[in-house]
C-alpha cells in the first residue's frame, strides 16, 4: 500500500477546517463539516479528530473527502496522519447519477463482488504509534459515554475476544495494520449488545469485509462474485423478491467493482448498494410503532396497515403480560423475539406476508378523494403553470400560499384553507414552494389531525446534487422570471432590479432541501414525482398526469390526449396573473376576497370538516359525586393511590363527556361518523345561529370505575333519551368498543385517550392479580343526563 504523504494530509486537514468554519473559496456556505476530538480509550493524552459531513452532502462532487468515517491525528513529532479511514460513502441504485443502471453499465467493470449488506454498526480498526490499537464506530471512539460511543467499546471487546481466540494480541494486530497503512472495516452485528431490525446468530456476529487477508480470527462476510453485470442484476432481482439470501432475511447487498469517470481515466475501487425494501421496512415500522405505543404516542402506520395493526395488538398483549419487556424494548432488546413470536402465531414469515399483500391492490388504487398535491420547488420552476394546467384538465382545487395576506400563523392559515377545499374537491393543489423540510413538516402536522387519511403527493423539482444541477437551473429559471417581468406572483422582476431579483432566487436555491422519503417528514409522502426543472411545463405536465393516472386510477381514470395536455398548458399560460410581490402588496380585490368570514357565512357541509369528535356532554358535578362516594376509608391504600393523586394534584378533568366517535375513526366507522355528520348538517341548515348545534339529549348510566396507575375511567352505558313518549326513543351509537368517561390521568404526559387501551386490557384480562388493573362496581341507580353535539377543532 502507498505510504501517507504528510503534505497531502496537511492540505486535507486545512480543507476540512475551512469547511468546518464555512470558509469556502466564494465565502458562501455550500456544505458543512463537523469536527469532534476524542481521547483514545486507554490513554491520557493521545487524541484523534473525527470529521463528519451531513448525509446529503456526500452526493456533491466538491467535498475534500468522501470517507464515511475519517479520523486524523498527529504523531509524537507533530507530523499529521490519517488514523482511520472508512470506505467512500456509497449510494443505493438510482439514488445518484452514478448509481443509475445506465451509468453503472457504462462506467464500471467486473469482477462484481456482492456482499450481504449487514444490519449492524460499522466498526473501524487501525494501529497507532506504540502498537496502540484504535477501535472506532463511524464517527466516535470509545472514551466518552454516549450512545454511539458504546458501539466502539463493544467493538473493541469483540476484537480482543477474536484475536485471543487465535493466540494473537491486539498489539500484533495494531502493528500489522500500521505497517501496511490499513484500516480494517467491520460490522458489529451483536444482538446481545443491541438489536437492530434483522436477527443474527452467534456464529454470524462481528462480520468483516476482507479486502486484504488479515490474521486475527475475524469472520468474512458472505459474498458471491460475477463477471457480468447482467448476472448481477438477475441475482439481485431474484433475491429482492423474497428479501432473503442463503436462508436468512437481509437488508440487501453491497457491490464492489471498478469504476472510471465517464469512460475516462484509470479504474478505481467503487461501491454501490442494492437495498431490499421488504420485509426490512415492514419490520422497521413494527419496531418504531411498538416504541410509540410504549411511550403512549400514536403509532404512525405508513404501509402494511392491516398486518401492522394485527402485530400491535399482539405486542400490546405481550407487553401487558410482562411490563419489563417494554423497558428492555426501548433499550433495543427483545425486538426480534417479539416479532418472531408474532410471526410464529400468524404462521407466516415476512416475505410471505409481503407476497400476500402484493396480490392485493395498492392502497392508493382505491382512493377517491383527500389527496394533496404539494410542489417542492424554487422560483421559476413552473409550479403554478403546472398547477393551473391540472385545474384546467380536472377542475381540482388550487390554493396559492401567495394569495394569503401576511399575518400571524400564515402557514396554519394556508393548511386550514387546504382542509376547507378538501370538503368539495377530491384533490387540492397546495401551491407553495415547500422547498425546506420544516415547511413540509408544518403542512403534515396541520393537515393530518384534520384529515387523518389524507394522501400527499410531492411534485419534486429535482435540484440535487446542487453542484451539478444548479448552473443549468439558474440559467433556465432566471430567464423565465426575468422575461416574465411583473407577471410573477412572488417577484415583480419588471419593478425590481435584475440583481435584486437574482439575489432572491439564489436564496431559494441555496436553501432548497430535496425530498428524502427515508426520513421525517418526507416519509409521509405516499408518492413522489420527480420533475426536471429545465424541462418545459408541457413535458412535466405529462409526467405528472401519467404518474397520477397510475397511482390513483379512480381519480384520474383516463390519460388525457396530447391535444388536451397542449390545451391545458395554453390555458394555464393565459390565466397566469400577477398577485403579490415580496413586500406583501395586494390588490384591493384580493384583500376583500380574503377578509375573515364568520361561520354563518360558510356552508354547514364545509363546517362539518372542522368537527373533531361527537360527544355526550355531562354535568361534571353529578359524575364526580358518584366518583367521590366510591372511595371510602375501607378502600385499600394501594388501590386508592391514583384517586388520591388525582385529587391532590388537581388532575381530575374539569369536564365530563362520553366520546361517541372521533374523526380518527371516521373511515373505519363511516356509518357512525356519517350518521352524526348528517344530523349536524341538517341541524345547522335549519338553525345556523346555534353553533355548534345541539343534536339531542341522552342519558348515561355509570356502571363501573376502572383504573391502573396511569388513568381512571367510568365504564358507561348509553341509554335512549325518552321524549315524554315511550315510543319515541332516540339511540346514540358509539364507535368505541367500551363507551366511557375519562376521569383523569396521573401526569400531563399521559393523554386521556389512553383510557381506550386501559379498558381494552380490562376487557381481555379483567382486574386484580398481576394485571395492575383495579375496578369497582357502581351500585344503585346512577344515571346522568347529557347533551349530544360536536366538538370543533381548536383554532379552526
Amino acid at each position: 500500500m502507498a505510504p501517507q504523504d504528510p503534505h497531502v494530509i496537511a492540505q486535507l486537514v486545512k480543507s476540512l477546517e475551512n469547511a468546518r468554519k464555512m470558509q469556502t473559496a466564494d465565502k458562501k456556505r455550500t456544505y458543512t463539516c463537523k469536527k469532534s476530538t476524542f481521547t483514545v480509550h486507554g490513554t491520557k493524552d493521545v487524541t484523534v479528530d473525527s470529521w463528519k459531513f451531513m448525509d446529503w452532502d456526500y452526493k456533491r462532487t466538491d467535498l475534500p473527502t468522501y470517507a464515511r468515517g475519517l479520523f486524523t491525528s498527529r504523531r509524537k513529532d507533530g507530523t499529521p496522519e490519517i488514523s482511520v479511514r472508512g470506505y467512500d460513502k456509497f449510494h443505493n441504485v438510482g439514488e445518484t447519477e452514478n448509481t443509475r443502471w445506465r451509468n453503472i453499465e457504462n462506467n464500471t467493470r467486473g469482477p462484481y463482488e456482492l456482499s450481504v449488506k449487514e444490519n449492524g454498526c460499522i466498526i473501524f480498526i487501525s494501529g497507532l504509534e506504540d502498537d496502540k490499537l484504535l477501535v472506532c464506530s463511524k464517527h466516535s471512539t470509545g472514551y466518552r459515554a454516549d450512545f454511539e460511543i458504546s458501539h466502539a467499546i463493544a467493538g473493541e471487546k469483540w476484537v480482543e475476544r477474536h484475536v485471543a481466540a487465535v493466540n494473537k494480541s491486539t498489539k500484533e494486530l495494531a502493528r500489522e495494520l500500521r505497517e501496511n497503512n490499513l484500516t480494517a472495516v467491520g460490522e458489529l452485528c451483536d444482538d446481545a449488545f443491541e438489536e437492530h431490525v434483522l436477527a443474527y446468530d452467534e456464529a454470524a456476529a462481528a462480520t468483516q469485509y476482507m479486502n486484504l487477508p488479515i490474521n486475527g480470527g475475524f469472520k468474512k462476510a458472505k459474498f458471491v462474485k460475477y463477471d457480468d453485470l447482467d448476472d448481477v442484476k438477475k441475482f439481485l432481482e431474484d433475491a429482492a423478491e423474497t428479501g432473503t439470501w442463503d436462508g436468512r432475511e437481509t437488508e440487501g447487498f453491497v457491490v464492489r467493482c471498478k469504476m472510471n469517470d465517464g469512460g475516462q481515466g484509470p479504474y478505481h475501487d467503487w461501491f454501490f448498494k442494492y437495498k431490499f425494501e421488504e420485509p426490512y421496512l415492514m419490520y422497521r415500522q413494527w419496531r418504531e410503532c411498538t416504541k410509540a405505543v410504549i411511550s403512549g404516542k400514536l403509532p404512525h402506520i405508513k404501509k402494511h396497515a392491516q398486518i401492522t395493526e394485527e402485530y400491535l395488538k399482539f405486542a400490546r398483549r405481550e407487553l401487558i403480560k410482562d411490563p419489563k419487556k417494554a423497558k428492555l424494548y426501548n433499550q433495543n432488546h427483545g425486538i426480534i423475539e417479539l416479532r418472531e413470536m408474532f410471526l410464529k402465531e400468524r404462521g407466516l414469515n415476512g416475505s410471505e406476508i409481503i407476497a400476500m399483500e402484493a396480490q392485493l391492490k395498492p392502497k392508493s388504487d382505491n382512493v377517491e378523494r383527500d389527496v394533496v398535491i404539494a410542489p417542492i420547488a424554487s422560483l421559476g420552476c413552473g409550479k403554478t403553470t403546472l398547477a393551473l394546467a391540472l385545474v384546467h384538465l380536472f377542475g381540482w382545487a388550487h390554493l396559492q400560499n401567495d394569495d394569503i395576506p401576511k399575518q400571524k400563523n400564515k402557514p396554519k392559515k394556508f393548511a386550514f384553507e387546504i382542509t376547507k377545499a378538501m370538503a368539495t374537491s377530491p384533490v387540492v393543489i397546495a401551491d407553495r414552494n415547500s422547498h425546506q423540510r420544516r415547511e413540509r413538516k408544518q403542512l403534515f402536522e396541520d393537515i393530518f389531525p384534520v384529515i387523518p387519511n389524507a394522501q400527499f403527493v410531492a411534485l419534486h423539482y429535482v435540484h440535487e446534487p446542487k453542484n451539478e444541477l444548479l448552473p443549468a437551473i439558474k440559467e433556465v429559471t432566471r430567464k423565465r422570471v426575468l422575461e416574465r417581468g411583473d407577471n410573477h406572483q412572488t417577484i415583480r422582476a419588471g419593478t425590481k432590479s435584475p440583481e435584486e431579483t437574482i439575489g432572491i432566487m439564489d436564496g431559494f436555491l441555496y436553501r432548497f432541501e430535496g425530498i428524502d422519503t427515508n426520513r421525517d417528514p418526507d416519509e409521509h409522502f405516499q408518492h413522489v414525482i420527480d420533475l426536471n426543472v429545465c424541462a418545459s411545463s408541457r413535458e412535466n405536465l405529462e409526467t405528472v398526469v401519467a404518474a397520477l393516472h397510475a397511482a390513483y386510477p379512480k381519480i384520474v381514470p383516463n390519460m388525457p390526449s396530447a391535444e388536451d395536455l397542449d390545451g391545458a398548458i395554453d390555458a394555464a399560460m393565459t390565466e397566469y396573473k400577477v398577485k403579490q410581490d415580496l413586500s406583501g402588496s395586494y390588490s384591493q380585490n384580493k384583500k376583500e376576497k380574503l377578509q375573515h368570514v364568520s361561520d354563518a357565512d360558510i356552508s354547514p357541509t364545509i363546517l362539518a370538516r372542522k368537527i373533531e369528535f361527537f360527544q355526550i356532554a355531562l354535568t361534571a358535578k353529578d359524575v364526580f359525586s358518584v366518583l367521590h362516594s366510591l372511595f371510602t376509608p375501607e378502600v385499600p391504600v394501594e388501590a386508592a393511590r391514583l384517586y388520591h393523586g388525582l385529587v391532590n394534584q388537581r388532575r381530575i378533568q374539569p369536564t365530563c363527556h362520553v366520546t361517541l366517535i372521533h374523526r380518527a375513526l371516521s373511515k373505519d366507522r363511516s356509518d357512525v361518523w356519517n350518521h352524526y355528520t348528517k344530523q349536524y348538517i341538517d341541524t345547522m341548515t335549519i338553525n345556523q345561529a346555534q353553533s355548534p348545534p345541539v343534536l339531542g339529549s341522552a342519558r348515561v348510566r355509570l356502571e363501573r370505575l376502572v383504573w391502573d396507575n396511569r388513568v381512571m375511567a367510568f365504564v358507561a352505558r348509553i341509554l335512549p333519551a325518552v321524549d315524554n313518549n315511550p315510543e319515541n326513543e332516540i339511540g346514540w351509537p358509539c364507535a368505541n368498543n367500551i363507551p366511557h368517561i375519562t376521569i383523569g390521568t396521573a401526569s400531563p404526559e399521559i393523554k386521556p385517550k389512553e383510557s381506550n387501551d386501559l379498558l381494552q386490557r380490562w376487557l381481555e384480562f379483567g382486574s386484580g392479580g398481576d394485571t395492575g388493573i383495579y375496578e369497582m362496581e357502581v351500585k344503585g341507580v346512577n344515571v346522568v343526563n347529557g347533551i349530544v353535539g360536536p366538538v370543533m377543532m381548536r383554532g379552526k
